[in-house]
């Protein structure tokens, strides 16, 4: 009986086998034919460097696979192509070219005697705009520095923030024409490239304020990276101000209550709207904002928020927008605006790039209440976007002594003024 069953079994076994040869000229002619070669392997793609924006960018996805960062032109916008008329305000506010011709300018601060100094990411310059006689001038302040994009000034002396370290030059005011070489007071900082562009300020308690990004895109960082630091104004006492800062590339205190207000730009390849930007409120030292673990309050990132939950994190005090690229932001205490800006944060959205319809590209009014909590977003300057693409990129604002405002273009490679009331042009 044993045998029958077994003879019967095999016997259908073999059918099927010969069944599936004879269905199959392929697999019948790899049989045949050992001797043949496999077909080779697709290669693999080349490795992107450390840091790439692009690493994490989703495969085989044809909308995702056209979005990278977007180029700025390589030497600044000539003065009649500038995009000045394009620009809008709210009524009774003018616009202006204040300078023009600085390479990828970026980070700005005014000194006492009214000189502007303008930073830059992608450039070894820091250049100056002088104001002289009412005739403005613009200059090469320091060359052969890396990344220089941040700057602050305080009691004469000017800040500068290279990639890895920071350094001063004092009684700047008087060394315009013949700048010494900058005495570099802290080097504690790490050298990657990938948001290692520092914005730097000075605060209320008369220390140096220094931001460290995470070294990529989505990163579970270290120790020494995704904080903010504090540093004495001759580099030392350095101290954790915040933690979980993915990059911030803008700062400033209230001039109210002293509280310190970032904001923090999202990590890209989550999606094309979602995590926005952060603007967040600093109440006492060392607080945890989420990156990488929680994003713009209420979003736990699929690769590192495993075991998290976002109330375990200070949440945002305002969302401003999907990949905006909020960069800049000040303050305004001038008088020439009118009251409704008193103590209002301006912010500059650099803009989109991890997006097919882009978003941001202006400059944002945000109005607090008393407590310290938003208000409201209100546009400000706007025009920065045409048919989806740029025709120039704010990065930083700052007000002057008489009340109006500068704003950098890092596109364009120039500064704006915005005053209000009677077009005037600007002594300083």
């Amino acid at each position: 009986m044993h045998s029958r069953l077994f003879a019967r079994r095999s016997l259908l076994l073999a059918g099927t086998v010969g069944g599936l040869l004879m269905l199959s000229p392929a697999f019948a002619q790899q049989s045949s034919s050992p001797s043949q070669t496999p077909a080779a392997a697709p290669a693999a793609k080349p490795a992107l460097p450390p840091g790439s924006p692009l690493i994490g960018r989703p495969d085989g996805n044809a909308a995702a696979a056209k979005l990278a960062p977007v180029a700025a032109p390589p030497i600044p916008a000539a003065a009649d192509k500038l995009p000045t008329a394009k620009l809008k305000v709210p009524k009774g506010f003018h616009i202006e070219v204040y300078a023009s011709g600085i390479a990828n300018a970026r980070s700005i601060r005014v000194s006492d005697a009214g000189n502007v100094f303008v930073g830059s990411r992608l450039t070894d310059k820091v250049h100056v705009i002088t104001n002289k006689d009412g005739k403005r001038q613009v200059k090469v302040l320091l060359s052969g520095l890396y990344r220089p994009n941040g700057l602050a000034y305080h009691n004469g002396t000017l800040y500068i923030a290279e990639l890895s370290q920071i350094s001063k030059i004092d009684n700047i005011d008087k060394a315009i024409d013949n700048p010494p070489k900058p005495t570099v007071i802290y080097k504690d900082l790490p050298k990657d490239e990938a948001h290692g562009w520092k914005f730097i300020g000075i605060g209320p308690d008369n220390k140096l304020y220094i931001p460290v990004g995470q070294p990529g895109n989505n990163v579970l960082h270290d120790k020494d990276h995704g904080q903010i630091r504090r540093i004495n104004l001759d580099g030392s006492g350095a101290e954790i101000v915040a933690l979980g800062v993915r990059n911030t590339v803008g700062f400033d205190w209230n001039p109210v209550n002293h509280q310190l207000y970032f904001t923090d730009n999202q990590r890209d390849w989550l999606s094309e709207d979602a995590p926005q930007d952060e603007l967040n409120r600093v109440t006492k030292a060392g607080q945890d904002f989420g990156a990488p673990y929680c994003y713009a309050g209420d979003i736990l990132d699929p690769d590192f928020g495993w075991g998290h939950s976002c109330s375990e994190f200070v949440p945002p005090v305002a969302l401003l927008g999907p990949h905006a690229a909020s960069l800049g932001a000040r303050f305004y205490t001038g008088d020439m605006f009118p009251k409704s800006y008193k103590n209002v944060l301006f912010v500059a959205r650099h803009g989109s790039w991890n997006r097919s319809k882009k978003f941001g590209g202006d400059v944002v009014a945000i109005h607090l209440k008393s407590d310290g909590t938003v208000r409201s977003i209100r546009p400000f300057l706007t025009g920065f976007i045409e048919n989806n693409n740029y025709i120039g990129r704010p990065v930083d604002v700052q007000p002057m002594e008489d009340g109006s405002l500068l704003v950098s273009d890092d596109w364009n490679g120039v500064i704006y003024r915005i005053s209000y009331g009677k077009a005037r042009t600007a002594s300083r």
